[in-house]
């Protein structure tokens, strides 16, 4: 594939857009990656043909994520407040979901992931504070790095999501270096607080036959099983991670040699 191509098919270019509600449906273990950027007014989380259900929670799971302004989102009449980088997981037939912001001129931006269903588990708002840190890489490889298990074994439990975040200390860039594939599980990135003229150059393809995408901040990147998923930035950067697939267990990946890497 050449650039326009690969671009088309794994690049999400935009996710929010102010007062709307953004999706995108891959068939990548049937993964849906949206946005909702509630303005004066609230939004409610609707039916989309790719499902084929009355509501959209009836045979699925989902996770926001709020990477804008202070928000609340309410699941059939419970009110939910969500802080920047806190989570909610939202359970197969919940029924009415209703998404806003505390302040329309600093809009919540709701990053959206859901994935197929088989049981029911119970609604849970899971604060950064409760995520499971892990540190990881060094200063010396420029992947000095803190990752936020938000579903572990200790939170909320979900039939196939796995969700986390990443922040990086000062100076370093690089991410899921050295590489790895999982051939169970589909992946997709949001990169955001990047600054306007920043840019990180996304890694994907087979170990011995990478591509790249040029990524700028807000957008998110599809990641198939046989994919690498790895990057640099030009500057600082956040990014959440998301998987779905056969197993939530995230250890559960292939390591890629640095010499095997091409």
């Amino acid at each position: 594939m050449n650039t326009d191509e690969l671009r088309e098919h794994f690049l999400i270019e935009e996710l929010f857009t102010l007062g709307g509600v953004n999706w995108t449906y891959s068939h990548y273990d049937r993964m849906a990656v949206g946005g909702v950027m509630p303005g004066a007014a609230g939004l409610a989380l609707e039916p989309i043909k790719p499902t084929g259900t009355e509501n959209f929670l009836d045979r699925r799971e989902l996770i926001a994520a709020n990477v804008g302004g202070a928000g609340t989102i309410t699941v059939d009449g419970v009110e939910h407040k969500l802080m920047p980088r806190d989570m909610i997981y939202i359970g197969m037939g919940s029924k009415a979901v209703q998404f806003a912001s505390d302040d329309a001129n600093e809009p919540a931006k709701f990053y959206l992931l859901s994935a197929p269903a088989h049981a029911r588990h119970p609604t849970r708002l899971i604060k950064i504070s409760e995520a499971k840190r892990l540190d990881l890489g060094s200063q010396e490889t420029a992947n000095e790095r803190s990752i936020f298990q938000f579903i572990h074994a200790d939170s909320a439990k979900t039939c196939q999501l796995v969700v986390g975040l990443t922040i990086f200390a000062p100076g370093s860039v690089w991410n899921t270096m050295p590489a790895h594939v999982h051939d169970r599980r589909m992946e997709a990135y949001l990169y955001f607080d990047l600054k306007p003229d920043a840019f990180v150059v996304h890694l994907m393809g087979e170990p011995d036959e990478t591509r790249h995408l040029i990524v700028r901040n807000e957008q998110a990147v599809l990641s198939p099983p046989w994919s690498i998923h790895s990057g640099a930035g030009t500057g600082a950067y956040t990014f959440i991670w998301a998987m779905a697939g056969d197993n939530v267990d995230y250890t559960d990946v292939d390591k890629v040699a640095m010499e095997a890497l091409r």
